[in-house]
């Protein structure tokens, strides 16, 4: 166990801070970070992920990350008392990366800005347990492949996910690159979508008269 006193903890963070703009701490073989950024992003419906990716190369885009399949769990209390207040606390599993992201509340206009907080933990079923044992559960499970695609010099990247309720590109970045990228790429402010995955499936399930159960890429069998 590593014990660590609250004077050499803000001092270190202190002295890390100033160098990076996040807090990080390095104890012995672990090093923890936590970022305050605020998320600011857009999402398009495209029909052909292969003609969206041939856009994005040629308009000098690169891929950051390779396509890869995720699991995203998003936790809440009982009384889903962090949905009520419009917030969100989720657990990823992206390839080898395990990451636990607490969203603030949304502010909606032409594109949606929130409070992120994000970090890696190492294992995703221990940190499923941790929160469990919090009193958190999972209150919907939702899927995807994804790439993610960035252009030397650019504040903000682009993901193309493919989902079971289409293919999707996600804008992120500052709203100024945002809009000027969209522009550049053929798109413009009536493609833009501004609700979560969580509500895209939802309607997704309504339009179809399908009751809504969780977003897999392969539906468990009863």
């Amino acid at each position: 166990m590593i014990n660590i006193s609250k004077a050499w903890y803000h001092e270190r963070a202190a002295r890390v801070r100033s160098r990076s703009g996040s807090d990080c701490v390095h104890l012995p073989r672990t090093i923890a970070c936590i970022t305050h950024p605020t998320e600011t992003e857009i999402k398009i419906r495209v029909a052909s992920l292969a003609a969206t990716a041939a856009l994005l190369e040629r308009n000098g885009f690169k891929i950051r990350t390779p396509r890869h399949f995720e699991v995203n769990l998003v936790l809440d209390t009982p009384d889903n008392s962090l949905r009520a207040r419009g917030q969100l606390l989720r657990l990823r599993s992206a390839g080898d990366r395990t990451v636990v992201t607490f969203k603030g509340a949304a502010t909606i206009g032409r594109h949606k800005s929130r409070e992120e907080v994000e970090y890696e933990a190492g294992d995703f079923s221990a940190a499923l347990s941790v929160f469990e044992r919090l009193g958190y559960v999972a209150r919907f499970r939702y899927e995807k492949h994804r790439t993610e695609y960035q252009r030397l010099g650019d504040p903000g990247h682009i993901a193309l996910d493919e989902t079971p309720i289409g293919n999707y590109m996600e804008v992120e970045g500052p709203p100024e690159w945002i809009d000027s990228t969209a522009r550049k790429l053929g798109f413009f402010e009536a493609d833009y979508l501004t609700v979560s995955y969580g509500r895209l499936y939802l309607a997704w399930c309504a339009e179809r008269g399908i009751e809504p159960t969780h977003m897999t890429i392969d539906p468990p069998t009863a």
